[in-house]
């Protein structure tokens, strides 16, 4: 090049270079260098701007440098074409390997790209994976955390029920010694005093004077209502075998049973109550209550029932009923008993002595006794038939009042033979 004058950019190779240039900065907004999650993929800028530079050197040869106007550029350049064509012949090879080195640098950058895009796509499949992968640890710990929680609370459960069934067994045992010291205290009691008092002769119940079934529809309830009432005691005798309701009356607790599942019998002495039971297919025998127990073999029941029975007996029968109960059940045997509560004002008042064939009154503490001393285990008393169903008045009286004096109208006291 004359004078050190710079050659002004052909037009040819300056348009390729620009086409390179957009060519390239479409593959990097299409193909970016970096994979989703911030991983760097290989760089292939350097190498583009390589290939762009040898494209642009390659298009270069054989074209000949503007000049400036005039006689001598026009001789300058036609030697220059001359000398181009010339030489032609020598510089052909070296052209075509020029191109081919060209070539093969594009295909090594489309190949290059491709393998950054496969990258790509298996680094996004992989932390897909991984993240499913998370929260399937996630789900299988917390399902074992919450297997292990309960697997804990229910072996924690099954000791507090085991360590509750032993405790039950001392407590029987203890009060099954309990009781037998007690009755050798009194047998000695008994011979070191041989000035005895006489026994009371047993007194026998007359025939009442009203009509029962009227009585008890009139002031004890339906059956439906005596039904929903009874239906307490049911948890205590679904896993009984022999069971015996005396004086079962028109037999509701003999229909829960059945309706339950659970076999029983029942006696009653009135023959109206009798014929009510024997209509609604419930095994009942007409015989009084003592007369029952007394024929039956000892330890031969599992549960007594007895509703609104004791309270018509004269009060020297009431333990000796008890006594009978307990040597007729099996060890462990439950006797249930439900009588007026006394406590309860409004019983007193006027419920107990509403039914002339009431005795007397029995209190809980009372009955407690005699379950002691018939050698029963296990006592509970319930308070039953709040009085504030039947006097809604008394629901303005202060609590502690109200349960004291107008709680349950009736209570049931429950025991099991040591």
């Amino acid at each position: 090049m004359a004078n050190g004058e710079t050659p002004p950019p052909d037009p040819t190779a300056q348009e390729l270079i620009e086409l390179a240039r957009e060519i390239r900065e479409r593959v990097r907004s299409r193909h970016p260098t970096h994979a989703p999650g911030g991983v760097a993929l290989p760089d292939l800028m350097p190498l583009l701007h390589a290939r762009d530079a040898a494209e642009g050197k390659v298009a270069s040869i054989g074209t000949v440098n503007p000049r400036p106007p005039g006689a001598l550029n026009s001789l300058i350049q036609l030697l220059k074409r001359l000398a181009a064509r010339l030489l032609d012949w020598h510089v052909r090879e070296q052209v075509e390997f020029n191109r081919s080195v060209v070539r093969a640098l594009s295909a090594t950058l489309e190949a290059l790209d491709e393998n950054n895009r496969a990258l790509a796509e298996l680094h996004g499949v992989l932390q897909q994976r991984l993240a499913q992968l998370e929260i399937s640890f996630r789900d299988l710990t917390r399902r074992q955390h919450e297997e292990f929680r309960l697997s804990a609370e229910r072996s924690a459960l099954e000791i507090q029920q085991r360590l509750w069934q032993d405790l039950e067994k001392v407590r029987i045992e203890f009060e099954r010694l309990i009781h037998s010291e007690l009755r050798l205290l009194r047998q000695r009691a008994a011979r070191l005093d041989p000035v005895a008092p006489p026994a009371a002769p047993a007194v026998q119940a007359s025939e009442p004077p009203v009509d029962p079934l009227a009585f008890a529809l009139r002031f004890r309830g339906s059956e439906e209502e005596i039904r929903r009432r009874q239906a307490f005691y049911l948890p205590y005798f679904r896993r009984a075998g022999q069971i015996l309701d005396l004086a079962c009356g028109r037999g509701e607790f003999l229909e829960l049973l059945r309706e339950a599942g659970v076999n029983a019998r029942g006696v009653d002495l009135d023959p109206a109550c009798v014929e009510i039971c024997r209509a609604k297919g419930l095994d009942v025998e007409q015989r009084g209550a003592f007369d029952c127990l007394e024929q039956l073999p000892p330890s031969t029941l599992d549960a007594i029932f007895c509703s609104h029975f004791v309270e018509h007996l004269p009060a020297a029968q009431v333990p000796k009923l008890i006594r009978l109960a307990s040597s007729r059940l099996v060890p462990g045997g439950l006797l249930a008993v439900e009588t007026p509560n006394p406590q309860c004002l409004a019983t007193l008042a006027a419920a107990f002595y509403a039914d002339p064939t009431h005795q007397r009154p029995l209190p809980a503490p009372l009955l407690r006794f005699y379950f002691e001393e018939a050698g029963f285990g296990g006592i509970e008393v319930h308070p039953l038939s709040p009085a504030s169903e039947v006097y809604p008045e008394l629901a303005a009286l202060p609590d502690a009042f109200r349960d004291a004096f107008f709680g349950g109208m009736d209570y049931a006291i429950l025991g099991r033979r040591l």
